[in-house]
Formats: structure tokens, C-alpha cells, sequence
């Protein structure tokens, strides 16, 4: 590799680590956006964890990038940019242009990622199987009862949703 091509390379780094530092620095605490959860439709807390859940992995991914720069950068001042960090053999030009943060050639290149590891959530969240609402019944339940047991907390059976023959009768006159 010229030198004139590692100060190109070296120019592209820099300018990367400054705009990742900028955007890390800009990026919002991820909250939610309501007081309360009480009165919310389920489906608005989903939307909401949802958006926190990908900021915070667009931050990390950010986060990495900057590391991955940094060291390539560090390697440009030790000497050993373009030389790969396994095997020793040159890198392709081509492929730290377009690359510019490889630290490894293609063949040592992690080209597959871990598909054994899991998502940290699964740590702490279980099924709602997992531990049921009532103990004394171990045996399976049909649940053809289930609105029955439901019903003495309120439906919306109110007078207002019953269909009603004549439209008119919504408006009586009170003379």
C-alpha cells in the first residue's frame, strides 16, 4: 500500500470517528413517552418498547462502529494497518477501501455471526405458562367457563350497546 493511499484511508477513519462521535453524543435518553401505562392500549406500550429497543441497538451499533474505527486508526500509527491481525498477509487494498475499518483479511474475516447466542431479555422474561395463575388445578382446563369467571368484573352489556328495533327511540322527548 502507498503511502498516499494509507493517508486517504487514514483521512476517511478520521472523518468517520468524528461524525460517530458527534451522532453518539446526540443520541436521546430513550424514556417512555407517557406518565402513565394505566389508560394505554397494549398495542402503544409494544409500539413504545419497540422504539426504545431500537434506538438503544442503533446506539450500540454506532458504539461499535467508533471502537472498530479507533482501532484502525490505532493500527495506522503502530504500523500494522493493512497487515492482517491473524494470518500477517496484506489486505487487499480494495477490500480497506472499502473497508476501511478491516483489521483481518477476507479469509479470516468473521463472516458468520453466532447464531447460538440469544437475546438477554430471554434471561429474566419467561412464558406465561410458565407460572400459572392458579396452583390447585394441575390438570388441563377447558376454559369453556372462562366467562363466567370473568363476567362479575364487568362487560359491556350497557344499555347503549343493545340493538335496538326502532332508531328512533334514542330520542325521546322528555314532555
Amino acid at each position: 500500500m502507498t503511502d498516499e493511499q494509507l493517508k486517504k484511508l487514514k483521512k476517511q477513519l478520521v472523518e468517520q470517528v468524528e461524525s460517530l462521535e458527534e451522532r453518539v453524543e446526540h443520541t436521546e435518553e430513550f424514556e417512555t413517552t407517557e406518565l402513565s401505562n394505566y389508560d394505554n392500549h397494549p398495542a402503544d406500550n409494544a409500539t413504545d418498547l419497540y422504539d426504545q429497543e431500537r434506538g438503544l441497538a442503533m446506539t450500540q451499533f454506532k458504539e461499535e462502529e467508533l471502537a472498530d474505527a479507533k482501532a484502525a486508526l490505532a493500527a495506522i500509527e503502530d504500523g500494522s494497518y493493512g497487515t492482517c491481525s491473524v494470518c500477517g498477509k496484506e489486505i487487499p487494498f480494495e477490500r480497506l477501501e472499502a473497508l476501511p475499518t478491516a483489521l483481518t483479511c477476507i479469509d479470516h474475516a468473521d463472516q458468520h455471526p453466532d447464531l447460538e447466542s440469544r437475546p438477554s431479555e430471554e434471561d429474566v422474561l419467561q412464558a406465561s405458562t410458565a407460572q400459572p395463575v392458579k396452583k390447585e388445578d394441575d390438570g388441563i382446563r377447558d376454559y369453556q367457563d372462562s366467562f363466567e369467571d370473568v363476567e362479575d368484573f364487568g362487560s359491556s352489556d350497557t344499555p347503549q350497546d343493545q340493538p335496538s328495533e326502532d332508531s328512533q327511540d334514542f330520542f325521546k322527548d322528555d314532555k
